[in-house]
């Protein structure tokens, strides 16, 4: 077996139908199977599966609570069988041989850990996905809406990359050639299986959010290079299974918490500090640009930082 394909599913039952049966029109030249770890979805995701599987090489796993993201993708990740393993996002569609293609790659570049592919919208428009791991500078730019600024971007290597929430700045430069960076998305990430055991998989400490960087922190300091491959591309819809919310809290949270695990314990408060800062900018600026449900979230995001 090449590659196991593992999708997290929770209430998104059309969308990962959609995603399920785009990967298995497109994805050739290797042997391949499915996990799909269900978190209790309440819309019949379950029952949709099932009948899938009677046609498809689908394995699922339906957990009667939601794990959360790194769990459950620990749980597919256990009894997976391939020389590698695929997290795909439910909200995904594939188009052409992607998935094929890029386990090819991989048998080719033999330092790769992980990879990924670009990310595009609906209408076709490229996605800002993964960047550069987080220390002081680069925290205090994102939060300050300096890391998306010309030149700027070149001086610091920004965590986010042409960020959705940036209103400065929405070039594509990062994203027009293939090269190394420090992480790749979970919403599309490609590494080895036994890469995948040694480093531990997802801290499951992380529900959602932030548990790529880590991984991918972790696979580097193993020597391993992580590549960012635009000759192949996927739509992507993005936050189906969470509020506007959800992903700005979990973020804020995620990078707390890497911060407390894999930097030095007096970097944490300016962190906090920079994260508090960047809140309390975007209650005001946000509030204006988007109404009073962004200036809600942001005053939490100011309270969970």
């Amino acid at each position: 077996m090449d590659l196991s394909i593992i999708i997290v599913s929770f209430n998104t039952k059309k969308i990962l139908k959609d995603c399920l049966e785009s990967v298995i029109k497109t994805t050739k030249k290797i042997k391949y199977e499915v996990i799909v770890v269900d978190n209790d979805s309440k819309d019949g995701s379950v029952e949709l599966l099932k009948l899938l599987a009677k046609k498809y090489p689908i394995r699922i796993i339906a957990n009667r609570t939601n794990a959360g993201f790194g769990i459950a993708n620990n749980q597919g990740a256990k009894i997976a069988k391939s020389k590698y393993i695929l997290f795909l996002n439910s909200d995904t569609i594939v188009k052409k041989n992607v998935l094929g293609e890029m386990v090819l790659w991989m048998n080719k570049n033999s330092k790769v850990g992980a990879s990924t592919c670009a990310l595009r919208n609906l209408d076709g428009s490229l996605q800002g996905t993964g960047g550069y791991f987080p220390n002081l500078f680069k925290v205090f730019a994102w939060m300050f809406f300096l890391e998306n600024i010309p030149l700027v971007d070149s001086l610091i290597k920004p965590f986010h990359p042409m960020h959705p929430q940036s209103p400065l700045y929405k070039g594509e430069r990062f994203f027009k050639k293939a090269h190394q960076r420090d992480w790749v998305t979970g919403a599309y990430l490609l590494t080895r299986t036994d890469l995948y055991e040694e480093v531990g998989g997802f801290d499951e400490d992380y529900f959602m959010y932030t548990e790529e960087v880590d991984l991918c922190w972790r696979i580097k300091k193993k020597g391993w290079q992580i590549w960012f491959l635009p000759k192949w591309n996927i739509t992507h819809l993005g936050g189906a299974s969470s509020t506007s919310e959800f992903p700005i809290l979990s973020e804020y949270k995620g990078v707390k918490l890497f911060y407390k695990k894999n930097k030095p314990a007096w970097q944490t408060p300016l962190v906090r500090l920079f994260l508090k800062g960047g809140a309390a900018l975007r209650v005001p600026l946000f509030g204006l640009l988007k109404g009073k449900e962004a200036a809600i979230t942001y005053a939490k995001a100011f309270k969970a930082a």
